[in-house]
C-alpha cells in the first residue's frame, strides 16, 4: 500500500482525521437541528464498520496519526467498540478519541476504554436541568453528568468538556461551568457557535465571541494567562491562575480552552480532514465540495487507488473557511451530518 503524506498547496500536512460514524443523534439541540430532527441517511448509504476501518488504514499509510470518532452521536452506533478495536489494530496505531453528547456514556465508558479509546470530549452546555431540557429538547442532564464521571473513572482523563454558549440562554453560566470543571478535574473548552445549523439562521451578530467569553470570565473573578504555542490544536488555551473558588479546585492550576473558529480562525495551521458517515471526504468543515470514497470503495478500488484520491483531494484544500468573505455560503450539510 502506498505511503507518504497528505500535503496541500499551502504546505499544510494533514495528520488528523475526524470520522462521522452516523448522522443520527439522540438530542435535538436548538442551535444545531429542528425539533423533529433531520432526514437521516439510510443504513445502506452509511459505510460499514469494515469500510470505515479500511479507509482509515489508507489514511494511516499517508501519515494520519490521530482519529476522532464523531456523529451525529457516535454512541448510537451499535458496534462502536468494534470500530475502535479495528482502528486500534492499525499499524502504526493512531490515537483514538471520541466526541459525544454523553447521554448513554455511563453504560459504555468502560467498554470503549477496553476497546482502545484514548481520549474523550463530552458536550455539556449547562448544569441547569431545566435549561438543558430547553437547549436540547430532552431531559437528560443527569445521564450526561453520570457519563462524564464514568468516563473519568474508566481512565479517559483528562475528560474534556465542550460547551457552546448561546446569548440569552447559557452565557451567564460560563463561570459556573468553569468552576465545576476545575473542581472535578475536567478540562473545559468553550466553542464559538459556527454557521452549520440546519435552519441556516446563524448570524455573527448573535454569536457569543471568544472576546465576550473572556470578558465574562474576567468579570466573574477568574484570572487567565494565555499559554501560547498551541500548534495545530483548535483550542487557544489559558492557565487559570486565580478565581473565586480556587480552594475547591482539583488541581493547583487549572486550564481553559477557547475554540474561536469564527473570530480567531486557525486555518493556516489546520491539519484536519473529515470523513462523513456516507463516505465523503471533506477537506474543510465549511467545504462546498466533497470527494466520494464510498463509490470507488464499493466498486473495488485498490488501496493505492484510494490513496491517489486522498492525495488529489487534499492537494486542493482551500486556504481557509472564508466566513468573513462576502461570498461565503454556508455548507448544505449541517454539523450533525459532517461531524465535529
Amino acid at each position: 500500500m502506498r505511503s507518504g503524506e497528505l500535503r496541500d498547496r499551502f504546505g499544510r500536512v494533514a495528520t488528523d482525521l475526524r470520522i462521522s460514524l452516523t448522522d443520527l443523534c439522540s438530542l435535538r439541540c436548538t442551535y444545531c437541528m429542528p425539533a423533529e430532527g433531520l432526514t437521516w441517511l439510510s443504513k445502506s448509504a452509511r459505510l460499514t464498520d469494515a469500510e470505515f476501518v479500511r479507509v482509515a488504514s489508507v489514511f494511516v499509510g499517508l501519515g494520519v496519526r490521530s482519529m476522532r470518532l464523531t456523529g451525529g452521536e457516535p454512541l448510537v452506533h451499535p458496534t462502536l467498540p468494534d470500530v475502535i478495536a479495528g482502528l486500534a489494530a492499525l499499524d502504526p496505531r493512531p490515537e483514538i478519541s471520541l466526541t459525544t453528547n454523553g447521554v448513554t456514556l455511563a453504560h459504555h465508558a468502560r467498554a470503549l476504554t477496553d476497546a482502545g479509546l484514548d481520549r474523550i470530549n463530552v458536550s455539556v452546555d449547562t448544569l441547569d436541568r431545566e435549561r438543558f431540557a430547553r437547549l436540547t429538547r430532552r431531559d437528560r442532564l443527569p445521564d450526561v453528568l453520570a457519563g462524564v464521571a464514568a468516563a473519568a473513572a474508566a481512565g479517559l482523563a483528562p475528560v474534556k468538556i465542550n460547551a457552546v454558549l448561546v446569548r440569552d440562554s447559557n452565557l451567564e453560566e460560563a463561570p459556573r461551568l468553569l468552576g465545576w470543571a476545575l473542581r472535578e478535574g475536567y478540562r473545559l473548552r468553550f466553542i464559538e457557535h459556527m454557521p452549520l445549523d440546519a435552519d441556516h439562521t446563524w448570524s455573527r451578530a448573535d454569536m457569543v465571541t471568544a472576546a465576550e467569553i473572556l470578558d465574562v470570565m474576567d468579570a466573574a473573578g477568574y484570572r487567565l494567562a494565555a499559554r501560547g504555542g498551541r500548534g495545530h490544536a483548535p483550542a487557544e488555551e489559558f492557565d487559570v491562575l486565580d478565581g473565586p473558588d480556587r480552594t475547591e479546585w482539583a488541581e493547583p492550576v487549572g486550564r481553559l480552552g477557547v475554540i474561536a473558529s469564527v473570530t480567531r480562525p486557525f486555518c493556516r495551521e489546520c491539519d484536519r480532514l473529515r470523513l462523513t458517515a456516507d463516505g465523503q471526504l471533506r477537506t474543510c468543515l465549511f467545504a462546498r465540495t466533497e470527494t466520494d470514497l464510498r463509490g470507488p470503495l464499493r466498486a473495488g478500488a485498490t488501496d493505492d487507488e484510494l490513496a491517489d484520491l486522498l492525495i488529489s483531494a487534499v492537494s486542493d484544500k482551500q486556504a481557509g473557511h472564508g466566513i468573513d468573505d462576502v461570498t461565503f455560503v454556508q455548507p448544505d450539510r449541517t454539523m450533525s451530518a459532517i461531524g465535529g
